[in-house]
């Protein structure tokens, strides 16, 4: 499905669902240290229940499940549900295809709400009533957020300016370390009890970082079946010239909750 945002990529369209295979199989790349930020703070644990709002292809509930929460899932997307189903065979999570702005669960019926990786894609004058109304008492959402770091990391400014090349409209360029930017909407409702923002080493081959790359809205979610195939070449050759086999590509976590009030 598509989705047009004026505050995103100037407004050019882009597709989730086409870039859903390399997703899949290149954006499960969050270490441990990630998630741990998240037991440290004592949720979604065993006890609690869940809501991954924008899940993908799953990546948060798949690998946070065996700490035991019930965990429920959307997205807008239904290729991107259609792999985290796949992803998560034999694990009890609960997937459903549906934009956030059209949530409808019940009120107090959820003690987290996490959004990994898209808070930003939502309109949030409609969003935070819900989310206030679905959390139970004390309830949190929890936004988390990662990003290669393009101005310390050489690899990943001369993949990201590769980006540019093939896709100027990408807004997505120029990342740096910074809290993660929360509407002013929410402050009506919801408390900031933690934010934290850290360093992170990510593993890479050249195999993997191109996919990751590859899979990233400025390429496999916004670009023709050509131009993916043309920027794909050109980038393999670029990372034979200036990549090993194998490589760190540094990044930053960040993580903040909001406490309901």
């Amino acid at each position: 499905m598509e989705i047009i945002n004026e505050n995103i990529d100037n407004g050019i369209p882009f597709d989730w669902g086409k870039a859903s295979l390399d997703y899949a199989k290149f954006r499960d790349i969050y270490p441990k240290e990630f998630y741990q930020k998240i037991l440290d703070r004592k949720l979604c644990l065993e006890g609690q229940s869940i809501l991954d709002i924008g899940t993908g292809t799953g990546v948060l509930p798949r690998n946070m499940y065996p700490y035991g929460a019930k965990w429920t899932a959307t997205d807008i997307s239904e290729n991107q549900i259609k792999q985290a189903r796949i992803l998560s065979k034999g694990m009890d999570i609960d997937y459903h295809i549906v934009s956030t702005e059209d949530i409808n669960f019940g009120d107090n019926t959820f003690d987290v709400i996490t959004a990994c990786q898209c808070f930003w894609y939502f309109n949030h004058k409609v969003v935070m009533p819900k989310l206030y109304g679905m959390l139970k008492k004390k309830g949190c959402i929890l936004v988390l957020y990662m990003a290669w770091l393009p101005f310390e990391d050489k690899i990943a400014g001369a993949s990201e300016n590769l980006v540019l090349k093939y896709n100027p409209n990408w807004s997505g360029a120029g990342e740096t370390i910074h809290p993660i930017d929360i509407p002013d909407c929410y402050s009506e409702s919801f408390e900031l009890a933690y934010h934290e923002e850290f360093m992170l080493k990510v593993p890479f081959t050249r195999d993997s970082w191109n996919g990751r790359m590859k899979a990233c809205r400025g390429i496999g979610a916004s670009l023709t079946e050509k131009e993916v195939s043309m920027w794909e070449q050109e980038h393999k050759r670029l990372l034979e010239e200036i990549a090993p086999d194998v490589f760190d590509v540094l990044h930053y976590g960040a993580i903040s909750e909001l406490r309901k009030c």
